[in-house]
């Protein structure tokens, strides 16, 4: 293993909400998600994505944000906390755009969260704070649409999550695959 990020705060919402309210400490659980969140399950609970399969296998278990994108968000003048857009488990000190799909993050002594993709983010955001959808979007030097909302990933061993916690990368092994949104 290599990179350490600390967790910076957890949140967690049992209905379909935007934003999630931070909680002292979630528990992650295998093969789910978070114990008592709306998007907990084996397949997908997205309701968009209920509405077209509800049989797709739930790859969107757990929604980490890195904390220097709010920090971003604020320099540009927007208002934007922890849990507001909708993450569970916010992070410090890790390029989570960065991390090739299939990447194992260690969070704490137990939990750990396999990254399926990029969170692609919906004009919902905007209901939050006009402008957000576009402040999360950027182009690279070749021109390609640029995710900067999370990434998402899947349970593969519960466990309680708190702030403070370190966060270990373990990457694949094998050819490293790009994020591509989930």
């Amino acid at each position: 293993m290599k990179d350490v990020g600390t967790v910076v705060t957890v949140s967690r919402s049992s209905v379909h909400e935007f934003s999630k309210p931070v909680e002292d400490s979630i528990e992650l659980l295998a093969g789910l998600g978070v114990r008592d969140d709306a998007h907990a399950g084996v397949t997908v609970q997205h309701r968009s994505r209920v509405a077209v399969d509800p049989t797709q296998p739930n790859l969107r278990q757990v929604h980490l944000i890195h904390a220097e994108l709010h920090d971003e968000l604020r320099s540009r003048g927007f208002d934007v906390a922890p849990g507001q857009l909708g993450e569970n488990i916010t992070v410090r000190g890790l390029d989570l755009l960065g991390l090739p799909r299939g990447t194992r993050l260690h969070i704490g002594a137990e939990a750990i969260v396999e990254v399926t993709g990029l969170r692609n983010p919906c004009a919902q955001i905007n209901g939050l704070q006009d402008g957000l959808m576009k402040a999360v979007l950027d182009r690279d030097a070749a021109g390609r649409l640029v995710r900067k909302a999370g990434v998402m990933g899947v349970v593969i061993a519960g466990g309680h999550v708190r702030p403070g916690e370190d966060v270990q990368v373990e990457l694949p092994t094998g050819q490293a695959v790009a994020l591509s949104p989930v």
